[in-house]
């Protein structure tokens, strides 16, 4: 699975100027790209990776939910 996380409240341009589009959403999703917001602390994470981890709950029917995410940084 792809994803791409951001440390930002949404990877597109909430201004008004774009309300309505979402080009960065809608380019990744065509893809199969999984988008991941609000992260936080992803400065902190090294440059040769770390294994990403996010929980959803279990349910169905909705295109955006909380979830649980952390990084296991190699030792």
């Amino acid at each position: 699975m792809l994803l791409v996380g951001i440390d930002a409240q949404n990877i597109d341009d909430t201004s008004s100027a774009t309300a309505g589009e979402r080009p960065a959403h809608s380019t990744f999703l065509a893809h199969g790209i999984h988008i991941v917001e609000h992260l936080t602390n992803l400065g902190e994470l090294p440059a040769g990776g770390a294994l990403f981890t996010a929980v959803p709950p279990k349910f169905e029917g909705t295109g955006t939910f909380t979830v649980r995410a952390f990084a296991k940084v190699p030792a």
